[in-house]
């Protein structure tokens, strides 16, 4: 784990990830105001706030899941295409894994890990089935690689949704709170991976409401509310100080139970 110790400074000349005057309305709904966010190489940032804040949207719209109305968003200093094969690409670079596991259910989990490295990234079979059992084996689930996603735990199926993002080997990890569809006894055995990744030096960025995982795995948390980014801080800062009204009354609703 030595390089974790000096992944704080690992700063390259632009942030891996930059949005600048985000702006997004679904409707009459401004769900993204004036979001002014960078994520630096290494880094690990974690966003909670409030249901409804417009936390998952902003995670969205780094790989262009949501479209946005104005301003920009950039991926290592590249503004995002707007679609096409560039967006293909890019989405290549990013990471993503959803609330619910998406698996390809008609795929074994060995198929569903080698499926886009051997599409997008053409790679061989026999190189994206060795990396794959590599990265099965890393998150714990190689012993089901033949099996159907059906035959899967909750937890199990989301850690080959993480082996699957990871397959594709992306400069960035956006997890959407990966745990809220789980059994309480399976989140931590997905949240045990994305400390693991953290700790590897990932760049992460993640919406997640286990304020364990945040306090144990950030570099940053971010707090939002109504649209808008109103905090950001180290978790301890965050968490024993929090400087809003809104964050010291969204904190003590959830660290009180």
């Amino acid at each position: 784990m030595a390089e974790n110790s000096n992944k704080k400074m690992n700063v390259s000349e632009h942030p891996l990830v930059e949005l600048t005057h985000v702006e997004k309305h679904f409707g009459s709904l401004h769900v993204l105001k004036d979001i002014n966010l960078q994520v630096n190489k290494g880094e690990v940032l974690v966003v909670v706030g409030p249901s409804g804040s417009g936390k998952s949207t902003m995670c969205r719209t780094i790989n262009r899941l949501e479209t946005i109305d104005s301003g920009t968003i950039r991926i290592n200093g590249k503004n995002l295409p707007e679609e096409g094969k560039g967006l293909a690409l890019l989405r290549a670079e990013v990471g993503m894994v959803f609330q619910s596991f998406n698996l390809f259910a008609n795929k074994t989990i060995l198929e569903n890990v080698t499926l886009a490295p051997m599409k997008v990234r053409h790679m061989s079979q026999q190189d994206a089935e060795r990396q794959a059992m590599d990265l099965l084996s890393r998150v714990g689930v190689a012993s089901q690689a033949n099996k159907m996603p059906s035959q899967l735990s909750g937890g199990q199926q989301q850690r080959v949704a993480i082996a699957r993002a990871l397959a594709m080997q992306p400069q960035v990890m956006l997890f959407d709170e990966p745990t809220s569809a789980l059994d309480p006894e399976m989140v931590n055995e997905v949240l045990d991976v994305m400390v693991e990744l953290a700790q590897e030096g990932m760049t992460m960025i993640c919406v997640t409401h286990e304020m364990g995982f945040a306090r144990k795995a950030a570099d940053r948390i971010v707090f939002m509310a109504d649209g808008q980014i109103l905090e950001q801080d180290t978790p301890d800062e965050f968490f024993e100080n929090p400087k809003t009204d809104r964050a010291k009354d969204f904190l003590s609703k959830i660290l009180t139970h």
